[in-house]
């Protein structure tokens, strides 16, 4: 009887993993860096995914992700971007404001970023979520309220580093969200391609 109860719930736990991929769409494709979207029960602003492969090494990826100093150089519509706590080599909050065509307002948010690695696979992931309350607003700007992303990276070769990128944000304020998701995947996409050029130099 248990054992029947485990087969299945682990049927169950099977075909639900994989309804959960299906559910992904590709969205848009560029020089090998794939977008996907997806619906979200709680919210009309769809989820976004890239995956790709950059010609690099985990160490440097990781530690491009962690130089919040050049985020701007890479990270789509960056205004600024600060470090405000680092915790450990592994481990960071930072502020940052994102600039939005008027008369939408600039969006800002704290991030918490927290690196860990499979001691096995060597598998990098990267979690970074929003912390709203950790700096105090600012006039005109609109703080995002929730924002969830996580980085996996994982070896694929000699420098060659498969990477899988998931986020869900509300930028809340009145954007309606048709609007957000038709242009959702523009900012990854370029963020992607430039993060590859950077990663490029450092090789």
């Amino acid at each position: 009887m248990v054992k029947k109860l485990l087969l299945t719930l682990l049927t169950a736990a099977s075909f639900a993993a994989s309804q959960a991929q299906a559910d992904w769409v590709l969205r848009t494709e560029k020089e090998g860096i794939k977008v996907y979207t997806r619906n979200m029960p709680e919210s009309k602003i769809k989820a976004i995914k890239i995956a790709c492969t950059l010609h690099t090494t985990l160490s440097q990826l990781a530690v491009a992700i962690f130089d919040i100093n050049t985020a701007k150089q890479w990270v789509y519509s960056t205004k600024s971007c600060t470090l405000l706590k680092q915790i450990s080599p592994a481990e960071l909050y930072y502020y940052s404001e994102v600039n939005v065509p008027w008369p939408v307002s600039n969006r800002d948010f704290v991030a918490h970023l927290k690196l860990t690695q499979n001691p096995a696979t060597k598998a990098l992931t990267i979690d970074a979520e929003n912390v709203p309350g950790f700096t105090p607003t600012k006039p005109n700007v609109v703080r995002v309220l929730h924002s969830v992303g996580k980085w996996l990276a994982e070896p694929a070769g000699q420098n060659q580093v498969k990477v899988e990128y998931t986020l869900f944000t509300d930028p809340g304020g009145s954007v309606p969200s048709w609007l957000i998701n038709m242009f959702i995947t523009k900012g990854p996409l370029e963020s992607f391609m430039k993060l590859r050029v950077l990663l490029n130099q450092e090789m």
